[in-house]
């Protein structure tokens, strides 16, 4: 025993004497967490992974890469600074980047294969690039000018783009560009997604392609409805007056058609969406042969889905799926067409949990490929040779994320066979004919690491091994990493609550710690997870904080009976769940239940409001960053999936935001936000300054000039995190100021 003592002792003497994490250093080169990739591909040929990297002076200026399987060799394919020496982007290109979360990135942000694996194309500061892969080196300059959304045609033929709102096109055979729409203008868009469709519904495209290169569907939509909010952008050296046309809840959204148009002739023909012009069209698909092209319409409650398929040659229509709930149907991407127009398959989430079911090309049920107490995350890959279906899933442990695979028959519906075993986080990316995979891998000790597998898992090779070790940016702080601790609790419903918990460093359980709270509590996210992690709470931990996440009802990844817990009612359960915690915390023997801090940024914003309302005799401090204040302000498609329109749901409105709450918040307030945020408006703060004033609460104020939600850069980054620790220590560790 006296061995034991000794030897934990030294161990906290270790991580006590060990180099501790700056904030300098977190937003500074090289990334700590080494060598990361992203927009992972498989070549068509299967003889190459593809991916972007940040470079090693600047993390954030992206170039494009390759493995070569065959002689296992890594190089750089293209240098974005060599393309395109100095970016300008157009206001579209911004915006669209801010709607994607890549607003903090330069260079290479995306590119895609030729169907033969011989090209690749590049879109680079609004220019496009079509790239030998043999000699990268000849970049040949397709288009320029504002270029947006560029594709390759599945048969190689044509380049494909859209340009001051119409769709263009390139016969690459002679290289002629051909306009095919011409009333893109005003308000008017051809072949682009709206707003709320890029923030909401996931789609970051307008078109798409016949897979035989024969005809293009697009959206044609008419924003002219859409009401107009005058904003002000206020930057360092100027204010500018936008006028945006941003549908808030309740508001009418944009006129959308659904066009198909031939890249030979530019002939346009209509295809009807239904009666009733107020719904929402969320996804587009050809089938295989590409005899029919088949949409997702939803209604504007959001709680009837419908798939409805048409012959791509008379436009008759049949609907051929329809799904309903009493509260929202949720969208997917998991739709896959099986060879010779056998069947698709298809997602529902119909049985409380979400599943894969197949069925013919008429809409008739064959069997449910999967089913049980469990659901997929997607769909990876679909192996028809090998009769099978790759997904991802949580099915083992819920903070996890694994490959699995089932049969395509169904016969192993409950019983998915796991294609990675690390405990932890995976993503995988399959090439087209699922015989290989890239799996990047991580969990709360282990920086993502990219490996080659074969479809059963075995492995083919490292693509990025980033080993931690002594000489991985990370290796000077791996003796003050402190390890994540995973655990649940009960809601007061009796469901069950993930958390995660970081104890501080030199940790005496004698002592009594404050705790930092990272909170972000709302739909479509999962903040507790298995996985490498956020450096800020590593660091907070090395500051003495017990840093602790929960995810409370509604978060996503789980079943439908704990994500609609809070329809009707934002506010309401994440905010009583979020005290469970914190009162569980409030227990335990090293905490000390005086000092508890909470942090979120944007829905997590508002739950700092929220809960600094509802618990400030618990709460002592917290700070909200760009957060929504009135739910009426938001936009129309996030808002009323979970509360209707204000019309519908007064009261829900009135008790799910937070001004009706504000007597109660007595706690240290910092509130922070970007003074050009085009997606929760900076108009939500200025309205919470006001109320706070009539009530004659003291808070602190920070403002970004030019900041758009994210307040992307790196020195506002450090800023913002900078002012983090300091109200947290001010208020939870006065000895430190």
């Amino acid at each position: 025993m006296r061995f034991i003592l000794c030897f934990l002792a030294l161990l906290a003497g270790a991580h006590a004497s060990a180099e501790k994490l700056t904030l300098d250093r977190l937003h500074s080169d090289p990334s700590l967490s080494g060598p990361g990739v992203r927009s992972l591909k498989v070549s068509p040929d299967g003889a190459r992974v593809t991916f972007l990297r940040g470079r090693d002076d600047n993390q954030f200026q992206l170039d494009l890469w390759e493995y070569n399987l065959k002689d296992k060799s890594t190089h750089r394919l293209v240098d974005s600074k060599i393309l395109v020496p100095e970016e300008k982007l157009s206001d579209a290109e911004k915006a669209r980047r801010e709607r994607e979360r890549t607003a903090s990135l330069k260079g290479i942000l995306s590119y895609s294969w030729s169907p033969d694996g011989k090209q690749l194309l590049v879109p680079i500061a609004g220019n496009l690039y079509l790239i030998d892969a043999s000699k990268p080196d000849a970049a040949r300059m397709v288009a320029s000018g504002n270029v947006l959304d560029p594709k390759i045609s599945p048969k190689g033929r044509y380049v494909s783009f859209v340009r001051d709102q119409n769709l263009y096109v390139i016969d690459l055979s002679s290289g002629k560009e051909k306009q095919l729409t011409s009333d893109g203008k005003g308000t008017i868009h051809n072949a682009e997604a709206e707003f709320v469709a890029q923030e909401e519904m996931a789609q970051t495209s307008g078109y798409f392609w016949a897979p035989d290169d024969s005809a293009i569907a697009y959206k044609r939509y008419d924003e002219a409805p859409v009401p107009v909010v005058r904003r002000f952008e206020i930057f360092a050296d100027r204010t500018d007056v936008v006028e945006q046309r941003y549908p808030a809840a309740g508001d009418p959204n944009v006129l959308v058609q659904l066009k198909i148009v031939s890249p030979v002739s530019a002939e346009i023909r209509n295809v009807e969406l239904g009666a009733n012009a107020d719904i929402y069209l969320v996804r587009a698909d050809w089938s295989g042969s590409a005899k029919a092209l088949l949409f997702q319409r939803q209604s504007r409650d959001q709680k009837k889905l419908e798939l409805v398929s048409v012959d791509a040659a008379t436009l008759a229509q049949k609907v051929l799926i329809t799904e309903t709930s009493p509260t929202w149907v949720s969208i997917f991407d998991d739709l896959r067409f099986l060879g010779n127009d056998k069947g698709f398959i298809w997602s529902s989430e119909r049985s409380g949990r979400k599943h894969l079911y197949q069925y013919d090309m008429h809409g008739k049920l064959q069997h449910a490929i999967s089913s049980g107490e469990w659901g997929i995350d997607r769909v990876l890959a679909v192996d028809e040779k090998g009769g099978r279906v790759f997904v991802q899933s949580n099915r083992d442990a819920v903070v996890d994320s694994q490959t699995y695979a089932l049969k395509l028959d169904g016969s192993s519906a409950n019983q998915p066979l796991r294609i990675t075993q690390g405990d932890g986080w995976h993503d995988s990316s399959f090439a087209r004919n699922g015989e290989v995979f890239v799996d990047t891998y991580s969990d709360p000790d282990t920086p993502p690491q990219v490996s080659i597998r074969r479809p059963d898992g075995a492995m083919i090779s490292w693509l990025e091994h980033n080993e931690l070790n002594a000489s991985h940016p990370y290796g000077k702080y791996l003796d003050a990493h402190l390890h994540t601790e995973y655990g649940s609790l009960k809601a007061k419903d009796g469901q069950t609550l993930y958390y995660s918990m970081i104890k501080p460093s030199g940790f005496d359980a004698a002592r009594k710690y404050p705790v930092y709270l990272s909170t972000y509590g709302g739909p479509h996210s999962q903040h507790v997870a298995r996985r490498w992690g956020n450096l800020f709470d590593q660091y907070m931990a090395q500051q003495g904080f017990v840093v602790w996440r929960l995810d409370n009802r509604g978060s996503s990844r789980r079943e439908r009976v704990f994500t609609d817990a809070n329809y009707h009612n934002l506010g309401k359960v994440e905010v009583e769940d979020q005290i469970t915690g914190i009162e569980w915390l409030g227990k335990q023997s090293f905490v000390d239940a005086r000092r508890v801090g909470v942090f979120g940024w944007s829905y997590g914003g508002f739950m700092t409001l929220r809960l600094l309302a509802e618990a400030s005799d618990k709460i002592a401090m917290g700070v909200s960053v760009a957060p929504v204040t009135d739910w009426s302000l938001y936009d129309t498609h996030y808002t009323e999936q979970f509360m209707g329109t204000p019309k519908e749901n007064a009261a829900g409105y009135e008790s799910g935001g937070v001004y009706s709450h504000l007597d109660g918040l007595k706690s240290p307030l910092l509130l922070m936000h970007g003074m050009a945020d085009d997606n929760v408006l900076f108009t939500n703060t200025t309205r919470m300054i006001d109320a706070l004033v009539k009530r004659n609460v003291h808070f602190e104020l920070m403002t970004y000039p030019g900041a758009k939600h994210g307040i992307s850069g790196r020195g506002p980054q450090r800023h913002v995190y900078g002012n983090i620790e300091a109200f947290f220590k001010k208020n939870l560790m006065p000895e430190t100021k």
